[in-house]
């Protein structure tokens, strides 16, 4: 095989497979159904037997170019689980039974909960499928979005589903919750109640909003910094903690980066894109928060059928868009703090007519949170530099 130049070529690290088109929620921020992007209608309800095998046969042959030693594939929606317990066994058996020896691919499954039993975890035990629960918080937070079409709450049956999968004999399958940040819940409230399902993690994700259709309560020009306040209120409680009983993939990222590592979550930092999205038709497209700017933004021109994960991923929409410290706006290069954010999610940059070389639209809430996170974790390692300076025991080496 010919890898002439293979090093430099970007990999796909995470596919993101539709398997059902449709949702049993009607949920008012969902960026799938409530968007510029409306091309779910057009598609199947659940990715047929063919589709899924060409699915395995090209992401296959994309790994064993780049020689990938470690691959994930989330099973997505839509509500995956409305596929069904035999098409999702079928789906996972034929992407494992692809792989190239000395490839492991992790699988994961990002469901609202609804659908969530024993039969459902038994499948995942059976598969090693880890699977995140959407949860927007306690029963008054959660349902004020996250509701049916007809207008009932959900929190009553995704609590039902969480209490079982905290359980014992179903934990080491639980990877956590992720809720989407509304300005109208209480933050102290909607964090104490997730935290009451005993989540080994948490992802707090900002609603999904750009420099044309901006986010609930933030005005593009306005210096006020609703969503920073919110979630110090969350960083304060969660960061007080002796120990802590969950980890926030947001404030432990930014930490991270503050002290030189890496980041954890693609809202923070500038890692190159590694995350394809296929849907139930085959078709190849971008990262699926893309479908909040137009109706094309995402959508690629290629699919499983007649084209190479290779191919597709030079699109502008993938690999083939600018990135790193050079693609930012001026206004984010000049920034103190560009190291940790890094533009922010691609997708929130977008202004019509100007495309995403622009600031985040949370720009002024990602820098007082980054400043408040850093002012806190600094006066935490300066008292740790005193009481290891003014203890002759912990100063001085050992031996010395």
């Amino acid at each position: 095989m010919d890898t002439t130049g293979v090093a430099s070529v970007p990999r796909v690290r995470q596919l993101v497979l539709k398997v059902h088109s449709r949702c049993n929620l009607a949920c008012d921020y969902c960026y799938v159904y409530r968007n510029a992007d409306q091309g779910w209608r057009d598609r199947p309800r659940v990715m047929a037997p063919g589709t899924v095998a060409r699915v395995a046969d090209r992401l296959a042959a994309h790994v064993a170019r780049h020689g990938t030693d470690r691959v994930r594939v989330v099973l997505h929606g839509g509500e995956p689980l409305l596929a069904g317990l035999p098409a999702l066994d079928r789906t996972v058996r034929t992407l494992r039974a692809a792989m190239p020896t000395g490839t492991t691919l992790d699988v994961a499954m990002q469901t609202n909960g609804l659908l969530l039993d024993e039969a459902a975890l038994g499948l995942c035990h059976t598969h090693g499928i880890d699977v995140g629960v959407s949860l927007d918080g306690d029963r008054v937070s959660n349902d004020r979005n996250r509701r049916h079409a007809d207008g009932r709450g959900s929190f009553a049956e995704v609590a039902a589903a969480l209490r079982l999968l905290a359980r014992p004999e179903h934990r080491e399958r639980y990877a956590g919750l992720l809720c989407t940040v509304d300005l109208a819940n209480d933050p102290i409230a909607v964090y104490e109640g997730l935290r009451e399902f005993d989540p080994p993690r948490l992802d707090l994700l900002l609603p999904h909003g750009n420099w044309s259709s901006p986010p609930p309560g933030r005005q593009p020009d306005d210096p006020a910094t609703p969503y920073a306040d919110w979630l110090i209120a969350v960083f304060d409680s969660w960061y007080a903690e002796t120990p802590r009983r969950t980890g926030i993939r947001l404030f432990e990222s930014l930490i991270a980066l503050l002290l030189g590592g890496r980041s954890g979550t693609r809202a923070l930092g500038t890692a190159e894109p590694d995350v394809m999205t296929i849907e139930t038709d085959g078709t190849i497209e971008g990262t699926d928060t893309l479908k909040t700017t137009t109706t094309s933004a995402m959508r690629t021109g290629f699919d499983v059928f007649r084209h190479s994960l290779d191919e597709a991923l030079r699109h502008p929409s993938l690999a083939g868009r600018p990135t790193g410290f050079d693609s930012l706006a001026a206004a984010c290069r000049a920034c103190p703090v560009v190291g940790v954010c890094g533009g922010g999610l691609y997708a929130h940059r977008f202004r019509d007519g100007a495309g995403f070389a622009n600031p985040s639209v949370y720009c002024r809430d990602l820098f007082r949170l980054i400043g408040h996170v850093r002012s806190t974790v600094a006066a935490d390692l300066d008292a740790l530099r005193h009481r290891i300076t003014s203890r002759p025991d912990l100063s001085t080496p050992v031996g010395r």
